[in-house]
Protein backbone atom coordinates (compact mmCIF):
# COMPACT_ATOMS: atom_id res chain seq x y z
CA UNK A 1 0.00 0.00 0.00
CA UNK A 2 1.49 3.43 -1.36
CA UNK A 3 2.09 5.57 2.10
CA UNK A 4 1.43 9.55 1.98
CA UNK A 5 4.45 11.53 0.71
CA UNK A 6 7.10 11.27 3.63
CA UNK A 7 8.22 15.30 3.04
CA UNK A 8 4.32 16.43 4.14
CA UNK A 9 4.29 13.41 6.49
CA UNK A 10 7.16 15.13 8.59
CA UNK A 11 6.09 18.26 7.94
CA UNK A 12 2.41 17.82 9.60
CA UNK A 13 3.91 15.17 12.28
CA UNK A 14 6.64 17.82 13.30
CA UNK A 15 4.19 20.01 15.03
CA UNK A 16 3.26 17.16 17.09
CA UNK A 17 4.42 15.82 20.39
CA UNK A 18 3.70 12.04 19.19
CA UNK A 19 5.68 11.10 16.09
CA UNK A 20 4.06 8.56 13.77
CA UNK A 21 6.84 6.84 11.33
CA UNK A 22 5.85 5.95 8.12
CA UNK A 23 5.75 2.33 8.91
CA UNK A 24 3.15 3.27 12.06
CA UNK A 25 0.68 4.91 10.06
CA UNK A 26 0.74 2.04 7.16
CA UNK A 27 0.01 -0.52 10.29
CA UNK A 28 -3.21 1.91 11.01
CA UNK A 29 -3.67 1.36 7.84
CA UNK A 30 -3.92 -1.92 7.26
CA UNK A 31 -5.68 -2.30 11.16
CA UNK A 32 -8.23 0.16 9.53
CA UNK A 33 -8.37 -1.78 5.98
CA UNK A 34 -9.37 -5.15 7.90
CA UNK A 35 -12.59 -3.46 9.80
CA UNK A 36 -13.56 -1.73 6.06
CA UNK A 37 -12.98 -5.50 4.33
CA UNK A 38 -15.38 -7.35 7.59
CA UNK A 39 -17.73 -4.42 6.83
CA UNK A 40 -17.94 -4.97 2.95
CA UNK A 41 -18.29 -8.57 3.39
CA UNK A 42 -21.08 -8.25 5.87
CA UNK A 43 -22.61 -6.00 4.04
CA UNK A 44 -22.33 -8.50 0.59
CA UNK A 45 -24.22 -11.18 2.87
CA UNK A 46 -26.64 -8.93 4.02
CA UNK A 47 -27.38 -7.48 0.52
CA UNK A 48 -27.14 -11.44 -0.88
CA UNK A 49 -30.30 -12.57 2.23
CA UNK A 50 -32.60 -9.48 0.78
CA UNK A 51 -32.31 -11.61 -2.30
CA UNK A 52 -33.24 -14.97 -0.82
CA UNK A 53 -35.87 -13.11 0.93
CA UNK A 54 -37.37 -11.53 -1.93
CA UNK A 55 -37.01 -14.86 -4.23
CA UNK A 56 -38.72 -17.07 -1.43
CA UNK A 57 -41.67 -14.00 -1.60
CA UNK A 58 -41.49 -14.18 -5.01
CA UNK A 59 -42.76 -18.52 -4.77
CA UNK A 60 -45.02 -17.16 -2.06
CA UNK A 61 -46.48 -14.26 -5.03
CA UNK A 62 -46.87 -17.30 -7.49
CA UNK A 63 -49.26 -19.03 -4.57
CA UNK A 64 -51.09 -16.17 -4.18
CA UNK A 65 -51.74 -15.04 -7.75
CA UNK A 66 -53.05 -18.44 -8.66
CA UNK A 67 -55.29 -18.43 -5.58
CA UNK A 68 -56.59 -15.12 -6.30
CA UNK A 69 -57.36 -16.71 -10.42
CA UNK A 70 -59.23 -19.45 -9.47
CA UNK A 71 -61.16 -17.40 -6.74
CA UNK A 72 -61.99 -14.62 -9.84
CA UNK A 73 -63.25 -17.48 -12.03
CA UNK A 74 -65.57 -19.25 -9.30
CA UNK A 75 -67.15 -15.22 -8.76
CA UNK A 76 -66.98 -14.27 -12.15
CA UNK A 77 -68.96 -17.52 -12.78
CA UNK A 78 -71.19 -16.81 -10.06
CA UNK A 79 -72.14 -13.38 -10.86
CA UNK A 80 -72.75 -14.08 -14.81
CA UNK A 81 -75.41 -16.77 -13.34
CA UNK A 82 -76.91 -14.13 -11.21
CA UNK A 83 -76.81 -11.62 -13.93
CA UNK A 84 -79.02 -14.38 -16.35
CA UNK A 85 -81.52 -15.73 -13.89
CA UNK A 86 -81.97 -11.39 -12.95
CA UNK A 87 -82.98 -10.83 -16.96
CA UNK A 88 -84.85 -13.92 -17.27
CA UNK A 89 -86.70 -13.09 -13.75
CA UNK A 90 -86.95 -9.76 -15.16
CA UNK A 91 -88.89 -10.28 -18.41
CA UNK A 92 -91.33 -12.73 -16.58
CA UNK A 93 -92.02 -10.18 -14.12
CA UNK A 94 -92.97 -7.73 -17.22
CA UNK A 95 -95.26 -10.21 -18.80
CA UNK A 96 -97.24 -11.40 -15.68
CA UNK A 97 -98.30 -7.86 -14.62
CA UNK A 98 -98.41 -4.62 -16.40
CA UNK A 99 -99.55 -2.87 -13.00
CA UNK A 100 -96.21 -3.45 -11.54
CA UNK A 101 -94.40 -1.55 -14.83
CA UNK A 102 -97.05 1.24 -13.74
CA UNK A 103 -95.92 1.21 -10.15
CA UNK A 104 -92.04 0.90 -11.23
CA UNK A 105 -92.69 4.48 -13.04
CA UNK A 106 -94.01 5.89 -10.29
CA UNK A 107 -91.63 4.39 -7.85
CA UNK A 108 -88.54 5.69 -9.93
CA UNK A 109 -88.83 9.41 -9.73
CA UNK A 110 -89.80 9.18 -5.84
CA UNK A 111 -86.45 7.38 -5.13
CA UNK A 112 -84.60 9.32 -6.81
CA UNK A 113 -85.94 12.64 -4.91
CA UNK A 114 -85.65 11.09 -1.65
CA UNK A 115 -82.09 9.57 -2.45
CA UNK A 116 -80.73 12.88 -3.43
CA UNK A 117 -82.78 15.03 -0.37
CA UNK A 118 -80.76 12.00 1.72
CA UNK A 119 -77.37 12.54 0.58
CA UNK A 120 -77.84 16.90 0.65
CA UNK A 121 -78.62 16.31 4.01
CA UNK A 122 -75.97 13.82 5.09
CA UNK A 123 -73.40 14.87 2.81
CA UNK A 124 -71.32 18.17 1.81
CA UNK A 125 -71.38 17.88 -1.52
CA UNK A 126 -72.13 15.97 -4.25
CA UNK A 127 -75.73 14.97 -4.77
CA UNK A 128 -76.02 16.33 -8.35
CA UNK A 129 -73.82 13.51 -9.17
CA UNK A 130 -75.16 10.99 -7.14
CA UNK A 131 -78.82 11.96 -8.27
CA UNK A 132 -77.50 11.56 -12.10
CA UNK A 133 -75.79 7.68 -11.29
CA UNK A 134 -78.69 7.07 -9.61
CA UNK A 135 -81.36 8.00 -12.41
CA UNK A 136 -79.53 5.92 -14.90
CA UNK A 137 -79.12 2.98 -12.81
CA UNK A 138 -83.17 2.87 -12.44
CA UNK A 139 -83.70 3.22 -16.18
CA UNK A 140 -81.95 0.51 -16.80
CA UNK A 141 -83.27 -1.63 -13.69
CA UNK A 142 -86.70 -3.08 -13.57
CA UNK A 143 -89.37 -3.53 -11.04
CA UNK A 144 -87.76 -6.73 -10.46
CA UNK A 145 -85.02 -4.83 -8.64
CA UNK A 146 -86.56 -4.18 -5.51
CA UNK A 147 -87.85 -7.51 -5.55
CA UNK A 148 -84.83 -9.46 -5.21
CA UNK A 149 -82.58 -6.77 -3.90
CA UNK A 150 -81.14 -5.51 -7.06
CA UNK A 151 -78.29 -3.51 -5.13
CA UNK A 152 -76.26 -6.29 -4.37
CA UNK A 153 -75.63 -7.45 -8.05
CA UNK A 154 -74.57 -3.57 -8.84
CA UNK A 155 -72.45 -3.62 -5.59
CA UNK A 156 -71.16 -6.80 -6.37
CA UNK A 157 -70.22 -5.24 -9.84
CA UNK A 158 -68.62 -2.13 -8.45
CA UNK A 159 -66.38 -4.69 -5.72
CA UNK A 160 -65.33 -6.51 -8.85
CA UNK A 161 -63.96 -3.06 -10.39
CA UNK A 162 -62.29 -2.12 -7.22
CA UNK A 163 -60.77 -5.54 -6.38
CA UNK A 164 -59.29 -5.42 -9.95
CA UNK A 165 -57.82 -2.13 -9.49
CA UNK A 166 -56.66 -2.91 -5.61
CA UNK A 167 -54.22 -5.83 -7.58
CA UNK A 168 -53.30 -3.83 -9.93
CA UNK A 169 -51.76 -1.27 -7.37
CA UNK A 170 -50.36 -4.34 -5.25
CA UNK A 171 -49.18 -6.03 -9.04
CA UNK A 172 -46.98 -2.67 -9.30
CA UNK A 173 -45.61 -2.14 -5.53
CA UNK A 174 -44.70 -5.56 -5.59
CA UNK A 175 -42.20 -4.90 -8.85
CA UNK A 176 -40.71 -2.13 -7.75
CA UNK A 177 -39.31 -3.51 -4.96
CA UNK A 178 -38.35 -6.59 -6.45
CA UNK A 179 -36.83 -4.53 -9.39
CA UNK A 180 -34.88 -2.48 -7.02
CA UNK A 181 -33.71 -5.40 -4.99
CA UNK A 182 -32.63 -7.10 -8.31
CA UNK A 183 -30.79 -3.80 -9.08
CA UNK A 184 -28.77 -3.51 -5.46
CA UNK A 185 -27.96 -7.64 -5.78
CA UNK A 186 -26.94 -6.81 -9.44
CA UNK A 187 -24.60 -3.56 -8.12
CA UNK A 188 -23.24 -5.38 -5.40
CA UNK A 189 -22.08 -7.67 -7.96
CA UNK A 190 -20.08 -5.53 -9.87
CA UNK A 191 -18.73 -3.83 -7.14
CA UNK A 192 -17.55 -7.47 -5.33
CA UNK A 193 -16.09 -8.17 -8.81
CA UNK A 194 -14.17 -4.57 -8.66
CA UNK A 195 -12.91 -4.87 -5.33
CA UNK A 196 -12.41 -9.28 -4.89
CA UNK A 197 -8.93 -8.59 -4.52
CA UNK A 198 -9.20 -7.43 -0.55
CA UNK A 199 -11.02 -11.15 0.00
CA UNK A 200 -9.85 -14.40 1.30
CA UNK A 201 -10.60 -17.41 -0.44
CA UNK A 202 -13.16 -18.73 1.49
CA UNK A 203 -15.47 -15.89 1.14
CA UNK A 204 -14.46 -15.02 -2.75
CA UNK A 205 -15.76 -18.91 -3.42
CA UNK A 206 -18.86 -18.47 -0.87
CA UNK A 207 -20.40 -15.00 -2.89
CA UNK A 208 -19.44 -16.20 -5.91
CA UNK A 209 -21.30 -19.89 -5.74
CA UNK A 210 -23.64 -20.79 -8.84
CA UNK A 211 -26.81 -19.39 -7.21
CA UNK A 212 -24.86 -16.33 -7.12
CA UNK A 213 -23.14 -16.20 -10.29
CA UNK A 214 -23.09 -12.30 -11.49
CA UNK A 215 -25.67 -13.04 -14.37
CA UNK A 216 -28.73 -11.76 -14.93
CA UNK A 217 -31.36 -13.08 -12.60
CA UNK A 218 -34.48 -14.69 -14.58
CA UNK A 219 -37.40 -13.51 -13.11
CA UNK A 220 -40.55 -15.54 -12.10
CA UNK A 221 -43.43 -15.66 -14.77
CA UNK A 222 -46.51 -14.02 -14.04
CA UNK A 223 -49.98 -16.06 -14.86
CA UNK A 224 -51.67 -12.55 -15.36
CA UNK A 225 -51.48 -11.19 -18.98
CA UNK A 226 -50.67 -7.42 -18.82
CA UNK A 227 -48.20 -8.68 -16.13
CA UNK A 228 -45.19 -7.03 -18.00
CA UNK A 229 -46.63 -3.82 -19.41
CA UNK A 230 -47.40 -3.44 -15.52
CA UNK A 231 -43.48 -4.20 -15.05
CA UNK A 232 -42.54 -1.62 -17.54
CA UNK A 233 -45.07 0.96 -16.20
CA UNK A 234 -44.20 0.41 -12.05
CA UNK A 235 -40.17 0.98 -13.66
CA UNK A 236 -41.17 4.65 -14.66
CA UNK A 237 -42.04 5.68 -10.86
CA UNK A 238 -39.26 3.05 -9.30
CA UNK A 239 -36.76 4.98 -7.17
CA UNK A 240 -33.45 4.04 -6.73
CA UNK A 241 -33.55 1.83 -3.83
CA UNK A 242 -30.94 2.62 -1.41
CA UNK A 243 -32.02 5.85 0.34
CA UNK A 244 -35.71 5.68 -1.07
CA UNK A 245 -36.81 2.17 0.11
CA UNK A 246 -38.55 4.19 3.35
CA UNK A 247 -41.07 6.16 1.25
CA UNK A 248 -41.31 3.82 -0.82
CA UNK A 249 -42.50 1.86 2.11
CA UNK A 250 -44.68 4.37 3.46
CA UNK A 251 -46.30 5.08 -0.19
CA UNK A 252 -47.14 1.16 -0.31
CA UNK A 253 -48.67 1.59 3.23
CA UNK A 254 -50.93 4.56 1.99
CA UNK A 255 -52.24 2.44 -0.80
CA UNK A 256 -53.05 -0.39 1.65
CA UNK A 257 -54.71 2.17 3.92
CA UNK A 258 -57.11 3.51 0.51
CA UNK A 259 -57.63 -0.06 -0.91
CA UNK A 260 -58.29 -1.05 2.74
CA UNK A 261 -61.76 1.30 2.87
CA UNK A 262 -62.76 0.75 -0.98
CA UNK A 263 -63.14 -2.99 -0.12
CA UNK A 264 -64.76 -2.92 2.78
CA UNK A 265 -67.41 -0.12 3.44
CA UNK A 266 -69.81 -1.85 0.74
CA UNK A 267 -73.04 -2.64 1.32
CA UNK A 268 -72.61 -1.87 4.79
CA UNK A 269 -75.39 1.12 5.25
CA UNK A 270 -78.68 -0.14 6.15
CA UNK A 271 -80.63 2.84 5.16
CA UNK A 272 -81.12 4.97 8.14
CA UNK A 273 -79.38 7.66 9.60
CA UNK A 274 -76.50 7.56 12.18
CA UNK A 275 -73.87 9.38 13.44
CA UNK A 276 -71.10 11.69 12.03
CA UNK A 277 -69.40 8.08 11.42
CA UNK A 278 -71.65 6.41 10.10
CA UNK A 279 -72.91 9.51 7.85
CA UNK A 280 -69.19 9.89 6.10
CA UNK A 281 -69.02 6.04 5.42
CA UNK A 282 -72.11 6.34 3.89
CA UNK A 283 -71.76 9.30 1.78
CA UNK A 284 -68.70 7.39 0.29
CA UNK A 285 -70.84 4.34 -0.21
CA UNK A 286 -72.99 6.30 -2.18
CA UNK A 287 -70.08 7.65 -4.44
CA UNK A 288 -69.00 4.80 -4.94
CA UNK A 289 -72.22 2.71 -5.49
CA UNK A 290 -75.66 4.90 -5.83
CA UNK A 291 -77.62 2.10 -6.03
CA UNK A 292 -77.69 2.06 -2.36
CA UNK A 293 -80.16 4.00 -2.51
CA UNK A 294 -82.78 1.22 -3.66
CA UNK A 295 -82.38 0.69 0.78
CA UNK A 296 -84.57 4.28 0.60
CA UNK A 297 -87.24 2.25 -0.84
CA UNK A 298 -89.48 2.10 1.92
CA UNK A 299 -89.87 5.53 1.81
CA UNK A 300 -91.80 5.51 -0.75
CA UNK A 301 -95.49 4.42 -1.14
CA UNK A 302 -95.36 2.88 -4.81
CA UNK A 303 -91.87 0.92 -4.54
CA UNK A 304 -93.94 -0.78 -1.18
CA UNK A 305 -96.63 -1.19 -3.57
CA UNK A 306 -94.52 -3.24 -6.05
CA UNK A 307 -93.26 -5.59 -2.64
CA UNK A 308 -96.90 -6.61 -2.37
CA UNK A 309 -97.08 -7.91 -5.97
CA UNK A 310 -96.83 -12.04 -6.68
CA UNK A 311 -96.42 -13.55 -10.26
CA UNK A 312 -95.08 -16.66 -9.01
CA UNK A 313 -98.68 -18.87 -8.90
CA UNK A 314 -98.95 -17.46 -12.79
CA UNK A 315 -95.50 -19.01 -13.60
CA UNK A 316 -94.10 -22.15 -11.74
CA UNK A 317 -90.81 -21.37 -13.15
CA UNK A 318 -90.32 -18.32 -11.65
CA UNK A 319 -89.80 -19.69 -8.71
CA UNK A 320 -86.29 -21.46 -9.35
CA UNK A 321 -85.23 -18.88 -10.86
CA UNK A 322 -85.87 -16.81 -7.96
CA UNK A 323 -83.87 -19.62 -6.35
CA UNK A 324 -81.24 -20.14 -8.68
CA UNK A 325 -80.61 -15.95 -8.49
CA UNK A 326 -80.71 -15.77 -4.77
CA UNK A 327 -78.05 -18.72 -4.42
CA UNK A 328 -75.65 -17.20 -7.57
CA UNK A 329 -75.84 -13.83 -5.22
CA UNK A 330 -75.24 -15.77 -2.05
CA UNK A 331 -72.16 -17.33 -4.03
CA UNK A 332 -71.03 -14.21 -5.71
CA UNK A 333 -70.62 -12.72 -2.04
CA UNK A 334 -69.12 -15.26 -0.64
CA UNK A 335 -66.19 -15.32 -3.24
CA UNK A 336 -65.94 -11.66 -3.17
CA UNK A 337 -65.25 -11.61 0.01
CA UNK A 338 -63.02 -14.75 -0.05
CA UNK A 339 -60.88 -12.89 -3.22
CA UNK A 340 -60.64 -9.90 -0.41
CA UNK A 341 -59.52 -11.89 2.38
CA UNK A 342 -56.92 -13.02 -0.40
CA UNK A 343 -55.97 -9.67 -1.91
CA UNK A 344 -55.34 -8.91 1.83
CA UNK A 345 -53.41 -11.93 2.36
CA UNK A 346 -51.16 -10.64 -0.55
CA UNK A 347 -50.77 -6.85 0.55
CA UNK A 348 -49.78 -8.17 4.35
CA UNK A 349 -46.99 -10.12 3.01
CA UNK A 350 -46.15 -7.21 0.50
CA UNK A 351 -45.35 -4.82 3.10
CA UNK A 352 -44.13 -7.29 5.97
CA UNK A 353 -41.45 -8.10 3.79
CA UNK A 354 -41.24 -4.58 2.29
CA UNK A 355 -40.57 -3.73 6.03
CA UNK A 356 -37.96 -6.01 6.51
CA UNK A 357 -36.21 -5.20 3.14
CA UNK A 358 -36.32 -1.97 4.30
CA UNK A 359 -34.46 -2.61 7.66
CA UNK A 360 -31.58 -4.67 5.73
CA UNK A 361 -31.35 -1.98 2.73
CA UNK A 362 -30.60 0.58 5.88
CA UNK A 363 -27.98 -1.56 7.18
CA UNK A 364 -26.27 -3.19 4.08
CA UNK A 365 -27.67 -1.29 0.92
CA UNK A 366 -24.74 0.72 0.83
CA UNK A 367 -22.27 -1.77 -0.66
CA UNK A 368 -24.46 -1.29 -3.79
CA UNK A 369 -23.03 2.24 -4.72
CA UNK A 370 -19.62 1.22 -4.79
CA UNK A 371 -20.12 -0.40 -8.38
CA UNK A 372 -19.89 2.76 -10.01
CA UNK A 373 -18.00 5.18 -7.43
CA UNK A 374 -15.48 2.32 -6.57
CA UNK A 375 -12.50 1.98 -9.28
CA UNK A 376 -9.36 -0.53 -8.41
CA UNK A 377 -7.03 1.90 -6.65
CA UNK A 378 -3.17 1.13 -6.29
CA UNK A 379 -3.89 2.64 -2.67
CA UNK A 380 -5.94 -0.03 -1.01
CA UNK A 381 -9.69 0.67 -0.34
CA UNK A 382 -8.66 2.25 2.92
CA UNK A 383 -5.45 4.69 4.31
CA UNK A 384 -4.56 6.99 7.18
CA UNK A 385 -2.97 9.75 5.75
CA UNK A 386 -1.85 11.98 8.42
CA UNK A 387 -2.48 12.30 12.37
CA UNK A 388 -1.79 15.48 14.05
CA UNK A 389 -1.98 16.47 17.27
CA UNK A 390 -1.08 18.94 19.51
CA UNK A 391 -1.15 17.48 22.95
CA UNK A 392 2.25 18.26 25.07
CA UNK A 393 3.68 16.87 28.36
CA UNK A 394 1.75 17.35 31.23
CA UNK A 395 -1.56 18.53 29.58
CA UNK A 396 -4.78 16.30 29.34
CA UNK A 397 -4.76 15.21 25.52
CA UNK A 398 -6.40 16.91 23.02
CA UNK A 399 -8.05 15.69 19.73
CA UNK A 400 -6.35 13.59 16.80
CA UNK A 401 -6.89 15.36 13.84
CA UNK A 402 -7.08 12.83 10.93
CA UNK A 403 -7.44 12.75 7.06
CA UNK A 404 -7.91 9.64 5.78
CA UNK A 405 -8.62 8.16 2.30
CA UNK A 406 -11.64 5.79 1.66
CA UNK A 407 -12.57 3.89 -1.44
CA UNK A 408 -12.26 6.57 -4.49
CA UNK A 409 -13.86 9.51 -2.96
CA UNK A 410 -11.46 12.81 -1.98
CA UNK A 411 -9.98 12.47 1.45
CA UNK A 412 -11.60 13.07 5.17
CA UNK A 413 -10.45 15.01 7.75
CA UNK A 414 -12.46 14.46 11.71
CA UNK A 415 -11.20 14.76 14.76
CA UNK A 416 -10.90 11.78 17.03
CA UNK A 417 -11.62 12.55 20.45
CA UNK A 418 -8.07 13.02 22.70
CA UNK A 419 -9.35 9.96 25.32
CA UNK A 420 -8.35 7.33 22.49
CA UNK A 421 -4.65 7.30 22.29
CA UNK A 422 -2.89 6.33 18.90
CA UNK A 423 -0.82 3.75 20.76
CA UNK A 424 -4.34 2.31 21.27
CA UNK A 425 -4.28 -1.05 19.09
CA UNK A 426 -8.01 -0.48 17.83
CA UNK A 427 -6.85 3.22 16.78
CA UNK A 428 -6.56 2.47 13.19
CA UNK A 429 -10.16 0.30 13.88
CA UNK A 430 -11.80 3.70 15.65
CA UNK A 431 -10.45 5.50 12.50
CA UNK A 432 -11.72 3.59 10.04
CA UNK A 433 -15.61 3.38 11.43
CA UNK A 434 -15.64 6.83 11.63
CA UNK A 435 -14.71 7.06 8.07
CA UNK A 436 -17.20 4.62 6.90
CA UNK A 437 -20.06 6.54 8.75
CA UNK A 438 -19.31 9.62 7.54
CA UNK A 439 -18.85 8.18 4.01
CA UNK A 440 -22.49 6.52 3.82
CA UNK A 441 -23.61 10.26 5.22
CA UNK A 442 -22.31 12.45 3.13
CA UNK A 443 -21.21 10.66 -0.09
CA UNK A 444 -23.84 7.73 -0.31
CA UNK A 445 -26.93 9.30 1.77
CA UNK A 446 -26.27 12.97 -0.03
CA UNK A 447 -26.10 11.47 -3.94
Amino acid sequence: MTAFPVFLLGLLLGLSESLLSPEQLKDMSVQGSKYITEQFENAINGVKNMKVLMDNTGKEHQEILHSLEETKKNKEEALRRALDSEQQLTEKQEVCNETMLALWEECKPCLKQTCVRFYSKTCRSGSGLVGRQFEEFLNRSSPFTILINGEKIDALTKEDEEQHMTLEDLEDGYSVVEDSVDKIFQDSIKAFGQMRQMFNSPFHRSFLEPQWNPFPIQRLGFPFSGSERRRERSLQFNPYFTGNFESLFEAAQKMMERNHHLAHNGMMWNGREGNATDGKMVCRELRRNSAGCLKLQEKCEKCKEILAIDCSGIDPVQQHLKETYVDSVRLAEKFTKQYDDQLQEFRDKMLNTTGLLERLNQQFGWVSRLANMTQNEKNGIFQIATVYSKTKSGEDPSDTKVTVKLFDHDPFTFMVPGDIPMEDPKFGELVAAEALKRYKTEVIEAA
